[in-house]
Parts: C-alpha cells; structure tokens; sequence
C-alpha cells in the first residue's frame, strides 16, 4: 500500500490543468477523490473518466471566492468517503498586467481567488482535521513569489501571501497536520488565456511552447509530499521547467 492509497483528498480547481492531472494521479494511485470548481461539465466528465478506469470520485461545483462552496466541498468528503484527509488548494487565476493599466478589478479577483480562496478552504477543513486528529493542507502557489518580475506583481503577491499564511498554520497545527506548499514554474495550462494585456500574453505563450513542464510533473510533486509517512512533513517544494530562468 502507497502512502496515497486509500487517502481521501480533495482538489480545488480540479476541472484542468494542474487540478486535473493530480485529481487522475491520484485516483491511479488509490486515492478517493473530492473535486471541486467552476466547470462542472469538465468535473462531471473527469469523475466519469476516473470511475470508468476503477477509481473513485466524487464532485461538486466549487466557487473559491465562495466560503459556503469550500464548506461544501469538505462535506461532500466525509459524507461519501467517511473523512478528509487531504485539501489541495489549487485554484488560481492569473490574469497579470503592467500595474500602471490599473486593471483593478483584476487586482480583487486574484486577491480574492488565490488568497481568500485558499482562507476559506481553511476555515472549512481546519475544524474537521483537528477532529480526526490528523489533515493535510497543500497550497498551490508559484516561483512568481520566489523571482518577483514585472507584470506579476500582484499575482505574486497573492502567492505570497498563501506562502506567508502556509507557514503561520504549519506551526499552528501541531503534530498532527501537515502543511505543504508547492510552488510550480512554467506549466503547460490554459494560464497564460486570461492575461489582457496583448503583449504579455504573446511573451507568455511563446514561454510556454519554447519550455513548459506537463502539469502531471506538478501532481507528481504534489503526490509525493502526500505520500510521506505521518510523522514527516515536506514543506516547501518548488518545480519548474530546467530551462526556466
């Protein structure tokens, strides 16, 4: 048995992406699965593909920004599996930009999905994990946090933020939870389709063909740190493409 059989774990942002390829690792790997976001069509047809190759799933339409739709989604878990084990905050959004456009609006959706997101995933978890005696917490973040440029200032503030607020809780909750944050680099997603800023978005994308990693690579990671022993807990990891400056 692999430390991620028989785990439960549920994922935010699990209709593409990042979300998407560890919701599949780890159902391969023996995991039950609580997949939550906005696309529910995709959610529907990803818990569909995994039961189809024997795993087990469960879904629920998921809004981040919403508190109840976390609180949901940590109750879907223990009413079909019996427990949560894992949280995976993944859902994020990236729509980056010169700070002099001003792009305000932009400013609030990233603060509220990317920080107040992962907030309400802990206020939802927190309680039933310091119930069961154990839980485990793995943020998404970014190496946008870690070499700040221009044009993502605000995004990587936010990732910054959930990397400040991850460590605040890790030496909160005790010996009993674990808190891990991953922080990816130039992943193979639909990211760079929500940039604005016509040039950026050009930069982006040719970044992204010349260099990006498969975002399996980031599940692979993620699935690691779950698969450890209770008693040990990776903190910090950060993967990204070789050639990622």
């Amino acid at each position: 048995m692999s430390g991620v059989d028989g785990k439960v774990v549920a994922i935010t942002g699990a209709s593409s992406g990042i979300g998407e390829a560890t919701a599949l690792l780890l159902a391969e790997r023996g995991a039950k699965v609580v997949l939550g976001a906005r696309r529910t069509e995709r959610l529907r047809d990803l818990a569909d593909r995994i039961t189809a190759n024997g795993g087990q799933a469960a879904w629920t339409a998921v809004d981040v920004t919403r508190r109840a739709d976390l609180a949901t989604l940590v109750a879907l878990a223990r009413e079909r599996f019996g427990r949560l084990d894992v949280l995976v905050g993944n859902a994020g959004i990236g729509p980056v930009s010169p700070l002099d456009d001003l792009r305000v609006e932009d400013w609030e959706a990233m603060v509220d999905v990317n920080l107040k997101g992962v907030l309400y995933g802990i206020a939802a978890a927190l309680p039933v994990f310091r119930a069961q005696g154990s839980g485990h917490f793995v943020n998404v973040v970014s190496t946008a946090g870690l070499r700040i440029v221009p044009n993502q200032a605000v995004y990587a503030a936010t990732k910054n933020a959930v990397r400040t607020l991850s460590e605040g809780l890790r030496q909160e909750a005790g010996a009993g939870l674990r808190v891990t944050v991953v922080s990816p680099g130039f992943v193979r997603t639909d990211f760079v389709d929500s940039v604005p800023d016509q040039q950026v978005r050009a930069e982006l994308t040719a970044a992204k063909e010349e260099f990006a990693i498969p975002p399996e690579a980031v599940g692979e990671t993620i699935a690691f740190a779950i698969a450890q022993p209770a008693a040990v807990d990776v903190n910090d990891l950060v993967v990204r493409p070789t050639a990622q400056g």
